[in-house]
């Protein structure tokens, strides 16, 4: 009976991380994406309208997030595939699916990489890449470019152009995470352009 209460008290309670197995079940969109307050109090601050670009091919839809934004237009932007009326001079954001991204580095690479440098100019810039990290640093079934080159060109990026990048999962992930940074950059506009400062609540940093 020693023995099996010795056993108990040795048996690990929580499982260690490395065991750990993550189930991915995203929950559903904020009512908004952030929300401004001063002395506790909610600021009115209007709702930004998000151009899509007419020559991205399949575009996001922000169908689902009509609450947070007042229009959704479709014109000809001059670069990148999303952006904020009135802000297109200083936003912008470009989608790459994986393929995209890989012929975009491999076959069109001065081309893609020219675009790059035009998107570092603006002050919010984010390249967003439709497919898990993993998957980018995979062999590719359709095409001999190699993936730690294509990895290394997202960090040269980053590192390099000072363009942002972020590697989501799915398409309606990536929705998501464009309309929340496109509602946000358009927020802090907003509240620095009304002299409310670049924050959201009295203590924020």
């Amino acid at each position: 009976m020693l023995s099996n209460a010795n056993s108990m008290r040795r048996r690990t309670l929580i499982t260690p991380p490395l065991k750990w197995r993550m189930t991915a079940l995203p929950v559903a969109h904020p009512a908004v994406p952030a929300i401004a307050e001063r002395g506790g109090t909610q600021l009115r601050t209007p709702k930004p309208v998000i151009v899509v670009d007419t020559r991205e091919q399949n575009p996001f839809s922000f169908e689902r997030f009509r609450g947070w934004f007042s229009g959704i237009e479709k014109r000809p932007l001059e670069i990148g595939d999303y952006a904020i009326a009135g802000l297109e001079d200083t936003c912008v954001v470009e989608r790459k699916d994986l393929n995209d991204l890989v012929r975009s580095f491999h076959v069109e690479r001065s081309v893609f990489v020219a675009r790059l440098r035009r998107m570092s100019a603006f002050p919010d810039r984010l390249l967003v890449v439709t497919a898990a990290l993993s998957q980018v640093k995979s062999r590719y079934e359709h095409s001999p470019a190699n993936p730690n080159q294509i990895t290394q060109s997202l960090v040269a990026t980053l590192a390099g152009l000072r363009v942002p990048f972020l590697c989501v999962d799915t398409h309606e992930l990536g929705e998501e995470i464009v309309a929340s940074y496109l509602y946000q950059v358009h927020l802090y506009h907003w509240l620095e352009a009304n002299g409310h400062g670049r924050r959201l609540a009295d203590d924020d940093l």
